[in-house]
């Protein structure tokens, strides 16, 4: 087709020359611009506040039941292509935890450190919605000094959530996360920011 147009715009031209007695001149052909699609960068940051959702686990001769809390946490990316990113996690929280044994109850406070390298896989729906998927495997320092619980457990850790750009640089990201961890934590929601470097 543009070789089409071109053929005719030359003929027109040459034709009006002709007929006019002038110089033929040369025709300029502009060509379209093409635009470069903006890649995100390869490495990122993910800061973000978490909340566990808290379990009921069986401990030796003993019931604990966490309650709901809050923590934080910082994920380290980078992309390999395709929609596929490889994750390195760390996160802190801590929960209130009541200890039932016969009719005796007790509360003390836990604190969960975790990370984690993660396999994510990121379909983008629109330019700016995606939706992601993540398993990896996960080490947990689990502290609880009022039961003498100080244990260290590794096992593998699913997530799901949604991310939304902001801009260029930044993205809300927001997340489901259940780990084959038992404990008194249980499963984890995240929300934070993600800055592309």
């Amino acid at each position: 087709m543009k070789k089409v147009l071109l053929v005719a715009a030359l003929s027109t031209q040459l034709t009006t020359q002709l007929f006019a007695g002038g110089d033929i001149a040369p025709i300029e052909v502009n060509e379209p611009e093409v635009m470069e699609h903006e890649t995100e960068s390869k490495f990122y940051m993910i800061a973000k506040g978490l909340m566990v959702l808290g379990d009921t686990v069986n401990h030796e001769s003993a019931v604990l039941d966490g309650d709901r809390d809050y923590g934080f946490g910082i994920d380290f990316g980078y992309r390999l292509g395709n929609g596929f990113a490889l994750e390195y996690d760390f996160s802190y929280a801590r929960n209130t935890v009541t200890e039932t044994v016969g009719i005796d109850v007790e509360e003390a406070k836990a604190t969960y450190y975790t990370s984690a390298l993660d396999l994510v896989y990121t379909y983008e729906l629109t330019e700016s919605l995606g939706i992601f998927g993540k398993v990896g495997y996960e080490y947990e320092w689990e502290k609880i000094s009022a039961y003498d619980i100080d244990s260290r457990d590794h096992n593998f850790v699913f997530g799901g959530g949604v991310e939304i750009a902001m801009n260029e640089s930044y993205k809300f990201v927001a997340e489901y996360e259940h780990s084959q961890i038992e404990g008194p934590h249980g499963d984890s929601i995240f929300a934070g920011v993600m800055f592309n470097f």
